[in-house]
Protein backbone atom coordinates (compact mmCIF):
# COMPACT_ATOMS: atom_id res chain seq x y z
CA UNK A 1 0.00 0.00 0.00
CA UNK A 2 0.82 3.67 -0.44
CA UNK A 3 3.12 4.78 2.05
CA UNK A 4 2.28 8.70 2.63
CA UNK A 5 4.87 10.89 3.73
CA UNK A 6 4.48 14.28 6.41
CA UNK A 7 4.15 16.71 3.92
CA UNK A 8 0.94 14.15 2.12
CA UNK A 9 -0.39 13.98 5.86
CA UNK A 10 -0.39 17.64 6.47
CA UNK A 11 -1.78 18.24 2.62
CA UNK A 12 -4.40 15.64 3.63
CA UNK A 13 -5.16 17.63 7.12
CA UNK A 14 -5.29 20.75 5.65
CA UNK A 15 -7.77 19.95 2.94
CA UNK A 16 -10.00 18.08 5.33
CA UNK A 17 -10.44 20.91 7.51
CA UNK A 18 -11.49 23.01 4.99
CA UNK A 19 -13.65 20.88 3.93
CA UNK A 20 -15.35 20.64 7.42
CA UNK A 21 -15.69 24.53 7.43
CA UNK A 22 -16.94 25.12 4.08
CA UNK A 23 -18.86 21.84 2.89
CA UNK A 24 -20.20 19.96 5.89
CA UNK A 25 -23.66 18.83 5.74
CA UNK A 26 -25.46 21.47 5.25
CA UNK A 27 -23.65 23.39 2.62
CA UNK A 28 -23.87 20.18 0.75
CA UNK A 29 -27.40 19.80 1.26
CA UNK A 30 -28.10 23.59 0.26
CA UNK A 31 -25.66 23.49 -2.94
CA UNK A 32 -27.94 20.57 -3.77
CA UNK A 33 -30.98 22.50 -3.70
CA UNK A 34 -29.59 25.42 -5.95
CA UNK A 35 -29.48 26.16 -9.50
CA UNK A 36 -25.87 25.62 -10.18
CA UNK A 37 -25.11 22.88 -7.85
CA UNK A 38 -21.99 24.39 -6.26
CA UNK A 39 -20.92 27.69 -4.27
CA UNK A 40 -18.89 30.11 -6.16
CA UNK A 41 -16.98 31.80 -3.30
CA UNK A 42 -16.16 28.05 -1.66
CA UNK A 43 -14.66 27.52 -5.82
CA UNK A 44 -12.60 30.93 -5.55
CA UNK A 45 -11.41 30.04 -2.01
CA UNK A 46 -10.02 26.53 -3.38
CA UNK A 47 -8.19 28.33 -6.05
CA UNK A 48 -7.05 31.42 -3.83
CA UNK A 49 -6.81 29.70 -0.12
CA UNK A 50 -5.70 25.98 -1.03
CA UNK A 51 -4.36 25.93 -4.47
CA UNK A 52 -6.29 23.37 -5.09
CA UNK A 53 -8.14 23.94 -8.59
CA UNK A 54 -4.25 23.83 -9.90
CA UNK A 55 -2.88 21.24 -8.01
CA UNK A 56 -1.48 19.34 -10.99
CA UNK A 57 -0.89 22.76 -13.46
CA UNK A 58 2.51 23.18 -14.27
CA UNK A 59 4.19 25.96 -12.49
CA UNK A 60 4.61 27.73 -15.65
CA UNK A 61 0.85 28.03 -16.62
CA UNK A 62 0.17 29.28 -12.47
CA UNK A 63 -0.36 26.41 -11.36
CA UNK A 64 1.17 24.28 -8.08
CA UNK A 65 3.17 21.57 -10.25
CA UNK A 66 2.14 18.53 -7.96
CA UNK A 67 2.01 14.89 -8.75
CA UNK A 68 -1.14 12.14 -8.66
CA UNK A 69 -0.32 11.19 -5.53
CA UNK A 70 -1.43 14.29 -4.24
CA UNK A 71 -3.74 14.69 -6.12
CA UNK A 72 -5.33 11.55 -5.27
CA UNK A 73 -5.15 12.60 -1.54
CA UNK A 74 -7.25 15.27 -1.87
CA UNK A 75 -9.75 13.50 -4.25
CA UNK A 76 -9.83 11.28 -0.88
CA UNK A 77 -10.43 13.90 1.04
CA UNK A 78 -13.26 15.00 -1.35
CA UNK A 79 -15.22 11.90 -1.56
CA UNK A 80 -15.37 11.81 1.96
CA UNK A 81 -16.86 15.52 2.72
CA UNK A 82 -19.14 14.58 -0.69
CA UNK A 83 -17.77 18.55 -2.00
CA UNK A 84 -20.39 19.96 -4.54
CA UNK A 85 -18.07 21.66 -6.87
CA UNK A 86 -17.08 21.05 -10.59
CA UNK A 87 -13.43 19.50 -9.50
CA UNK A 88 -13.72 16.23 -11.25
CA UNK A 89 -14.04 18.09 -14.26
CA UNK A 90 -12.30 20.98 -14.58
CA UNK A 91 -9.18 20.44 -12.37
CA UNK A 92 -8.72 16.69 -13.34
CA UNK A 93 -10.92 15.47 -16.85
CA UNK A 94 -9.98 19.56 -18.60
CA UNK A 95 -6.59 19.21 -16.94
CA UNK A 96 -5.32 16.40 -18.10
CA UNK A 97 -7.13 16.60 -21.64
CA UNK A 98 -5.14 19.59 -22.33
CA UNK A 99 -1.83 18.42 -20.78
CA UNK A 100 -2.34 15.12 -22.87
CA UNK A 101 -4.02 16.62 -26.29
CA UNK A 102 -3.57 19.81 -26.31
CA UNK A 103 -0.75 22.15 -28.33
CA UNK A 104 1.09 24.56 -25.88
CA UNK A 105 -1.42 27.76 -27.38
CA UNK A 106 -4.14 26.01 -26.07
CA UNK A 107 -2.66 25.35 -23.00
CA UNK A 108 -1.24 29.05 -22.16
CA UNK A 109 -4.87 29.68 -22.90
CA UNK A 110 -6.61 27.72 -20.54
CA UNK A 111 -4.61 25.88 -17.47
CA UNK A 112 -3.64 29.64 -16.26
CA UNK A 113 -7.67 30.33 -15.54
CA UNK A 114 -8.82 26.78 -13.95
CA UNK A 115 -5.53 26.99 -11.97
CA UNK A 116 -6.52 30.66 -10.51
CA UNK A 117 -10.48 29.53 -10.36
CA UNK A 118 -11.79 32.27 -12.94
CA UNK A 119 -12.18 29.03 -15.82
CA UNK A 120 -14.20 26.07 -15.23
CA UNK A 121 -13.91 24.03 -17.48
CA UNK A 122 -14.93 19.67 -18.81
CA UNK A 123 -14.17 17.34 -21.50
CA UNK A 124 -17.22 15.84 -23.07
CA UNK A 125 -16.22 12.68 -24.86
CA UNK A 126 -19.07 9.95 -24.04
CA UNK A 127 -21.30 9.00 -26.77
CA UNK A 128 -22.80 5.48 -27.45
CA UNK A 129 -20.32 4.01 -24.96
CA UNK A 130 -17.61 4.91 -22.57
CA UNK A 131 -14.81 3.98 -24.56
CA UNK A 132 -13.01 6.77 -26.18
CA UNK A 133 -13.25 4.65 -29.94
CA UNK A 134 -16.81 4.99 -29.54
CA UNK A 135 -16.46 8.34 -30.34
CA UNK A 136 -18.32 9.73 -33.88
CA UNK A 137 -19.30 13.41 -33.33
CA UNK A 138 -18.25 15.21 -36.65
CA UNK A 139 -16.23 18.45 -36.71
CA UNK A 140 -16.03 19.72 -40.31
CA UNK A 141 -14.04 22.50 -41.75
CA UNK A 142 -16.06 25.69 -42.50
CA UNK A 143 -15.04 29.06 -43.52
CA UNK A 144 -11.30 29.08 -41.80
CA UNK A 145 -13.08 27.73 -38.88
CA UNK A 146 -14.16 24.33 -37.13
CA UNK A 147 -18.02 23.74 -36.74
CA UNK A 148 -19.21 20.67 -34.34
CA UNK A 149 -22.27 18.82 -35.53
CA UNK A 150 -23.88 15.93 -33.08
CA UNK A 151 -24.11 15.20 -29.15
CA UNK A 152 -22.42 14.25 -26.34
CA UNK A 153 -23.73 12.25 -22.80
CA UNK A 154 -23.52 12.62 -19.79
CA UNK A 155 -21.03 14.74 -19.12
CA UNK A 156 -19.78 16.52 -16.17
CA UNK A 157 -20.90 19.58 -15.80
CA UNK A 158 -21.59 20.19 -18.77
CA UNK A 159 -24.28 22.95 -18.15
CA UNK A 160 -22.47 25.50 -16.11
CA UNK A 161 -18.63 24.97 -17.63
CA UNK A 162 -17.18 28.22 -19.35
CA UNK A 163 -15.19 25.84 -21.40
CA UNK A 164 -16.15 22.92 -23.07
CA UNK A 165 -13.13 20.57 -24.60
CA UNK A 166 -14.94 18.34 -27.29
CA UNK A 167 -13.42 15.30 -28.64
CA UNK A 168 -14.56 14.89 -32.20
CA UNK A 169 -13.82 13.03 -35.65
CA UNK A 170 -11.65 14.90 -38.33
CA UNK A 171 -10.18 13.17 -41.60
CA UNK A 172 -7.09 13.05 -38.81
CA UNK A 173 -8.95 10.86 -36.53
CA UNK A 174 -9.84 11.92 -32.67
CA UNK A 175 -9.10 15.36 -32.23
CA UNK A 176 -9.78 17.85 -29.86
CA UNK A 177 -11.89 21.00 -29.83
CA UNK A 178 -12.73 24.03 -27.59
CA UNK A 179 -16.06 25.19 -27.90
CA UNK A 180 -16.91 28.69 -25.44
CA UNK A 181 -20.27 27.97 -23.11
CA UNK A 182 -21.69 30.76 -24.85
CA UNK A 183 -21.54 29.09 -28.15
CA UNK A 184 -23.77 29.18 -30.72
CA UNK A 185 -25.74 26.63 -31.84
CA UNK A 186 -24.77 24.38 -28.07
CA UNK A 187 -27.42 23.18 -25.86
CA UNK A 188 -27.00 22.29 -22.47
CA UNK A 189 -29.73 19.95 -21.20
CA UNK A 190 -29.45 18.74 -17.28
CA UNK A 191 -30.39 15.11 -16.61
CA UNK A 192 -32.18 14.20 -14.17
CA UNK A 193 -29.76 13.12 -11.76
CA UNK A 194 -29.48 10.26 -9.07
CA UNK A 195 -26.64 11.91 -7.42
CA UNK A 196 -27.94 15.19 -6.59
CA UNK A 197 -23.86 16.01 -5.46
CA UNK A 198 -23.07 15.73 -9.01
CA UNK A 199 -24.48 17.55 -12.08
CA UNK A 200 -24.18 15.89 -15.67
CA UNK A 201 -25.36 16.95 -18.50
CA UNK A 202 -26.35 16.03 -22.47
CA UNK A 203 -24.33 18.78 -24.89
CA UNK A 204 -25.42 19.48 -28.25
CA UNK A 205 -23.53 20.59 -30.60
CA UNK A 206 -25.84 22.37 -34.08
CA UNK A 207 -23.02 23.87 -36.14
CA UNK A 208 -21.76 25.34 -33.24
CA UNK A 209 -18.26 26.90 -33.61
CA UNK A 210 -15.16 25.33 -32.73
CA UNK A 211 -11.50 25.85 -32.23
CA UNK A 212 -9.11 23.01 -33.04
CA UNK A 213 -6.61 22.52 -29.96
CA UNK A 214 -5.04 19.50 -30.89
CA UNK A 215 -2.45 19.30 -33.34
CA UNK A 216 -3.49 15.69 -34.97
CA UNK A 217 -4.88 12.44 -33.75
CA UNK A 218 -5.65 12.71 -29.91
CA UNK A 219 -6.94 9.61 -29.06
CA UNK A 220 -4.10 8.15 -27.21
CA UNK A 221 -4.48 11.50 -25.16
CA UNK A 222 -7.88 11.19 -24.30
CA UNK A 223 -7.02 7.40 -23.10
CA UNK A 224 -4.79 8.62 -20.89
CA UNK A 225 -6.59 11.22 -19.83
CA UNK A 226 -9.52 8.98 -19.07
CA UNK A 227 -7.05 6.32 -16.99
CA UNK A 228 -5.69 9.34 -15.22
CA UNK A 229 -9.52 10.35 -14.44
CA UNK A 230 -10.81 6.52 -13.43
CA UNK A 231 -7.88 6.76 -10.51
CA UNK A 232 -9.22 10.02 -9.16
CA UNK A 233 -12.37 9.13 -9.19
CA UNK A 234 -11.38 5.66 -7.72
CA UNK A 235 -9.64 7.49 -4.51
CA UNK A 236 -12.90 9.90 -4.37
CA UNK A 237 -14.93 6.44 -3.81
CA UNK A 238 -12.45 5.83 -0.78
CA UNK A 239 -12.97 8.49 0.78
CA UNK A 240 -16.64 8.12 1.01
CA UNK A 241 -16.17 4.60 1.70
CA UNK A 242 -14.35 5.13 4.58
CA UNK A 243 -16.63 7.87 5.70
CA UNK A 244 -19.32 5.01 5.84
CA UNK A 245 -17.41 2.27 7.63
CA UNK A 246 -16.60 5.03 10.02
CA UNK A 247 -19.93 6.14 10.45
CA UNK A 248 -21.42 2.73 10.40
CA UNK A 249 -18.75 1.74 13.44
CA UNK A 250 -19.51 4.18 15.47
CA UNK A 251 -23.21 4.08 15.50
CA UNK A 252 -22.78 -0.02 16.23
CA UNK A 253 -20.56 1.39 19.41
CA UNK A 254 -23.24 3.80 20.84
CA UNK A 255 -26.73 1.95 19.82
CA UNK A 256 -27.77 0.49 22.47
CA UNK A 257 -30.03 -2.29 22.13
CA UNK A 258 -31.40 -4.82 24.90
CA UNK A 259 -28.89 -2.77 27.23
CA UNK A 260 -25.81 -3.74 24.37
CA UNK A 261 -23.94 -1.86 22.13
CA UNK A 262 -25.07 -3.32 18.59
CA UNK A 263 -21.97 -3.54 17.50
CA UNK A 264 -21.85 -6.18 20.28
CA UNK A 265 -23.80 -8.78 17.99
CA UNK A 266 -22.01 -11.19 15.62
CA UNK A 267 -24.29 -10.08 12.79
CA UNK A 268 -23.44 -6.35 12.97
CA UNK A 269 -19.95 -7.38 13.72
CA UNK A 270 -20.03 -9.42 10.38
CA UNK A 271 -20.99 -5.77 8.63
CA UNK A 272 -18.55 -3.95 9.82
CA UNK A 273 -15.84 -6.76 9.53
CA UNK A 274 -16.73 -7.19 5.87
CA UNK A 275 -16.96 -3.69 5.04
CA UNK A 276 -13.71 -3.15 6.43
CA UNK A 277 -11.93 -5.62 4.35
CA UNK A 278 -13.81 -4.16 1.09
CA UNK A 279 -12.47 -0.74 2.04
CA UNK A 280 -8.85 -1.53 2.78
CA UNK A 281 -8.80 -3.90 -0.57
CA UNK A 282 -10.31 -0.62 -2.13
CA UNK A 283 -7.22 1.57 -0.88
CA UNK A 284 -4.55 -0.54 -1.81
CA UNK A 285 -5.93 -0.56 -5.37
CA UNK A 286 -6.43 3.36 -5.58
CA UNK A 287 -3.56 3.91 -3.86
CA UNK A 288 -1.13 1.63 -5.82
CA UNK A 289 -3.20 3.12 -8.67
CA UNK A 290 -1.95 6.49 -8.24
CA UNK A 291 1.46 5.69 -6.99
CA UNK A 292 1.23 4.26 -10.95
CA UNK A 293 -0.01 7.49 -12.38
CA UNK A 294 2.86 9.46 -10.71
CA UNK A 295 5.57 6.95 -11.83
CA UNK A 296 4.37 7.48 -15.52
CA UNK A 297 3.92 10.87 -15.37
CA UNK A 298 7.49 11.02 -14.03
CA UNK A 299 8.66 8.89 -17.16
CA UNK A 300 9.27 5.71 -14.69
CA UNK A 301 6.48 3.44 -15.81
CA UNK A 302 4.48 2.81 -18.78
CA UNK A 303 0.73 3.53 -19.70
CA UNK A 304 -0.07 -0.25 -20.50
CA UNK A 305 0.35 -0.94 -17.13
CA UNK A 306 -1.30 1.79 -15.79
CA UNK A 307 -4.37 2.01 -17.80
CA UNK A 308 -4.67 -1.80 -15.82
CA UNK A 309 -4.32 -0.45 -12.89
CA UNK A 310 -7.07 2.34 -13.55
CA UNK A 311 -9.38 -0.46 -14.42
CA UNK A 312 -9.33 -2.80 -11.55
CA UNK A 313 -8.71 0.63 -8.93
CA UNK A 314 -11.94 1.88 -10.49
CA UNK A 315 -14.12 -1.89 -10.60
CA UNK A 316 -12.46 -2.39 -6.95
CA UNK A 317 -13.61 1.02 -5.66
CA UNK A 318 -16.83 1.08 -7.18
CA UNK A 319 -18.13 -2.28 -5.44
CA UNK A 320 -16.11 -1.48 -2.02
CA UNK A 321 -18.02 1.67 -1.79
CA UNK A 322 -21.31 0.76 -2.74
CA UNK A 323 -21.07 -2.09 -0.56
CA UNK A 324 -19.93 0.21 2.81
CA UNK A 325 -23.15 2.68 1.69
CA UNK A 326 -25.52 0.05 1.76
CA UNK A 327 -24.56 -1.48 4.65
CA UNK A 328 -24.10 1.34 6.93
CA UNK A 329 -27.79 2.16 5.96
CA UNK A 330 -28.41 -1.58 7.14
CA UNK A 331 -26.88 -1.10 9.95
CA UNK A 332 -28.88 2.05 11.05
CA UNK A 333 -31.87 0.35 11.03
CA UNK A 334 -34.75 2.27 9.54
CA UNK A 335 -33.07 5.75 10.81
CA UNK A 336 -30.43 5.11 8.03
CA UNK A 337 -33.62 5.20 5.69
CA UNK A 338 -34.81 8.83 6.40
CA UNK A 339 -34.32 11.55 4.34
CA UNK A 340 -32.56 13.72 7.35
CA UNK A 341 -29.77 11.40 8.04
CA UNK A 342 -26.90 11.62 5.38
CA UNK A 343 -26.35 7.97 4.45
CA UNK A 344 -28.64 8.27 1.43
CA UNK A 345 -26.44 11.36 0.14
CA UNK A 346 -22.97 8.69 -0.05
CA UNK A 347 -25.48 5.72 -1.10
CA UNK A 348 -26.51 7.65 -4.12
CA UNK A 349 -23.18 8.62 -4.87
CA UNK A 350 -21.48 5.22 -4.48
CA UNK A 351 -24.11 3.94 -7.11
CA UNK A 352 -23.84 7.19 -9.65
CA UNK A 353 -20.03 6.93 -9.43
CA UNK A 354 -20.34 3.47 -10.12
CA UNK A 355 -21.74 3.61 -13.16
CA UNK A 356 -19.93 7.19 -14.58
CA UNK A 357 -17.20 6.03 -16.82
CA UNK A 358 -18.33 2.15 -16.88
CA UNK A 359 -19.20 0.34 -14.09
CA UNK A 360 -17.04 -2.55 -12.17
CA UNK A 361 -18.45 -5.61 -14.79
CA UNK A 362 -17.05 -2.91 -18.03
CA UNK A 363 -13.60 -2.61 -16.27
CA UNK A 364 -13.13 -5.74 -15.79
CA UNK A 365 -14.17 -6.83 -19.43
CA UNK A 366 -11.89 -3.89 -20.11
CA UNK A 367 -8.78 -5.09 -17.94
CA UNK A 368 -9.19 -8.80 -19.43
CA UNK A 369 -9.10 -7.33 -23.31
CA UNK A 370 -5.93 -5.55 -22.36
CA UNK A 371 -4.71 -8.25 -20.45
CA UNK A 372 -5.84 -10.93 -24.11
CA UNK A 373 -7.56 -12.97 -21.57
Amino acid sequence: MQTFTDEHEELRATVRQFLADRSDENAVREQMASERGFDDSVWQQLAEQVGLTGLIVPEEHGGAGYGYVELCIVAEEMGRALLCAPYLSTAVMATNALLHCANAEAQKALLSGIAEGSTRATLAYAEAGWNVGDIALNAQEKDGGWVLDGTKHHVLDGQTADVILVAARTGAGIELFRVEGDATGLTRTPIPELDQTRRLATVGFASAPATKVSDGDAQEGLERTLALTLIVLASEQVGGAQWCLDTAADYAKSRLQFGRPIGSYQAIKHKCAEVLVDVEFAKSAAYGASRAAADCLDGEGDWDSLFQSAHMAKSFCSEAYFHAAAENIQIHGGMGFTWEHPAHLYFKRAKASDLLFGDASHHREALADRLGI
